[in-house]
Formats: structure tokens, C-alpha cells, sequence
């Protein structure tokens, strides 16, 4: 009789014991006849508050791992580079809406940072309409993720050569950054049939990860709950979209940045007349801080020192 088989019973009765714990505080609070706080808010005929139907929303479909597209002599030999597919936003101007207004096509499996990140971002790191920064971000953890999952197959593989010694050198260095993966989740995931699943299992969440992360949208100047649901038609086919226009919210809740009004007073004058025009009454600061300085000492200037008739 092996050691398992030994400790099997004080497993078993382990886990019962464990079981009946549970059940019991669970009891105190209804259990089994109440259900619990619902996961998803649910709404009447599956809509949302915005009106748009999920439901009816098409899912975007992209690939883990990426789809192989060489472009040159050199990737067809090597391989190409992982790269994202994020979700493209088409940008337009219109006179009555204004210059920053994008809108994206909605789909059911699409999501955004919460608000309040991305309010922080915005305010707070002043990243607003260049989100290179952001893209570069997404483009790194994308590309670690499908590295990491790529050791993690190398190291599946590895356990089925039983005549390589995985704690040798220079194999060490891969399980030690591998196995402690599985350290972490061979309590938690069982086996099937005396195979260990593990390594597989963290395989399929590293890609869900890292899929995740092409159909994550950042929706700067605007906050992700301004985008309102709309159909438009696109390549002769009528599509779901969801549009960002008008003023940003943060743009009146907090100053503009300052580097996008000297922009526009330096290059765009065009925004600035429109700013004037379609927000002026917002009492909204549109001009740099350099022109509201000057102008503010040409007033203090006149009232102390008005000029001699």
C-alpha cells in the first residue's frame, strides 16, 4: 500500500469535515433557499441601461497564439514578432460635434477600464489623447504573456522526456521559473485519470490573459461609460458601434490640459474658435496658462497705470 493510499481516509474525512463547516455558516445566512447577490446585474429583456442589447452584440473573434503574417524573407524563417490586435477606433470631425469624437464598433466580448482608472490616468498621469504610452504598455504585457506561455509548453514537453533532467543546468533556470506555478495550483486543480493537468490549465488562463488584452479598449479624452450605442452602417453592412463625442466630461469637470490648449493656440486655432464658440459659456479655461498670465497682468497693468488720454 502506497503513502497516498495511507492518508487517503484522513484526506477524505479532511475534506468532509471542511464540507460540513461550510454548510453550516452558510445555513446562517439561508442556505440553500437563498441564492446570494447575482453576479451580473439583470434588466429587463436583456438590455443594459444605455439601451444596448448584449445579447444581439456580435463576439469579436481573434486567435491565442497570434496568427502568423510574415511580412519579410526573415520572419518567414524565424518567425514573426506577437503582436496585438486592438480594437481600431475610427476618428472624425464634424462642425457640430467637434474635433475629438471616435466611435468603435461594439461587441459583446469588448471591455474598458473602470472610470475611475481611467480618470487617474487621465488627471492624474496626464495621458489623454496620446496614448502611446498605454498601447506600448498592453504591447509588452502581450508579448510577456505569450513568452511565458511559450516556456510553459517548453516545460510541459520536457516532463515527457524522462531521460532529460529537468533540475540540471540549464534547464534549472526554466523550472524554477515554471514550477512554482504548479507548486501553487496542484492543491487546487485535481487530477484526471493520475494525469497532472496544472501546467495546462495555466496554459489556457495565460491565454485568456493575453487575448483579453485585444479586446481591451482605451477610450481617452472620454470616460468609458460616455460612449453611447448607436448603428451605423460600415462597408455597405449595418453595425453596432459605440460612439464618444462632444465634450469630454473631464474636460469640464477639470481644467483641460494645459499642453492641449497651447496646441491649439499655437497650431490648431481652428479648435480653439470652436472651443470658444460651441463651450465658451461653460466658463471653460481655453487659452495656455502663459496667454491667461499675460492677460492678467495687462489687466492688473491698466487698472493701476490706465493710459493717459
Amino acid at each position: 500500500m502506497g503513502l497516498d493510499e495511507k492518508f487517503a481516509p484522513v484526506r477524505i474525512a479532511f475534506y468532509d469535515k471542511v464540507s460540513e463547516l461550510f454548510i453550516k455558516i452558510a445555513s446562517q445566512f439561508g442556505y440553500p433557499d437563498n441564492s446570494g447577490m447575482p453576479t451580473i446585474s439583470r434588466f429587463p429583456t436583456g438590455v443594459q441601461p444605455n439601451g444596448a442589447s448584449i445579447e444581439s452584440l456580435p463576439k469579436r473573434i481573434t486567435y491565442f497564439p497570434p496568427a502568423q503574417r510574415p511580412e519579410n524573407w526573415f520572419e518567414m524563417i524565424f518567425g514573426t514578432t506577437p503582436r496585438v490586435e486592438p480594437m481600431p477606433r475610427y476618428i472624425y470631425e464634424t462642425q457640430d460635434e467637434g474635433f475629438y469624437n471616435f466611435y468603435i464598433e461594439n461587441y459583446k466580448n469588448i471591455f474598458f477600464l473602470p472610470n475611475w482608472l481611467s480618470e487617474f490616468i487621465q488627471v492624474k498621469l496626464n495621458i489623454c489623447l496620446d496614448i502611446s504610452v498605454l498601447e506600448i504598455v498592453r504591447e509588452v504585457l502581450f508579448i510577456g504573456l505569450v513568452i511565458y506561455s511559450q516556456m510553459v509548453i517548453l516545460r510541459i514537453a520536457l516532463s515527457w522526456f524522462i531521460y532529460i533532467n529537468p533540475y540540471t543546468f540549464p534547464w534549472s533556470y526554466l523550472t524554477t521559473a515554471i514550477d512554482w506555478t504548479e507548486d501553487a495550483l496542484q492543491g487546487v486543480i485535481p487530477s484526471i485519470f493520475g494525469v497532472n493537468i496544472t501546467g495546462s490549465v495555466f496554459l489556457g488562463t495565460l491565454g485568456i490573459l493575453a487575448d483579453s488584452l485585444n479586446h481591451l479598449v482605451f477610450t481617452m479624452p472620454f470616460l468609458p461609460s460616455e460612449g453611447q450605442p448607436t448603428k451605423l452602417v460600415i462597408n455597405n453592412q449595418m453595425k453596432d458601434v459605440l460612439v464618444f463625442h462632444y465634450l469630454p466630461t473631464l474636460w469640464y469637470k477639470y481644467p483641460i490640459p494645459n499642453d492641449i490648449r497651447e496646441f491649439w493656440f499655437r497650431e490648431r486655432p481652428d479648435i480653439l474658435k470652436y472651443m470658444q464658440t460651441a463651450y465658451g459659456d461653460l466658463g471653460l479655461h481655453l487659452l495656455p496658462d502663459s496667454q491667461i498670465q499675460m492677460q492678467m497682468i495687462q489687466d492688473f497693468t491698466d487698472f493701476y497705470h490706465p493710459p493717459v488720454l
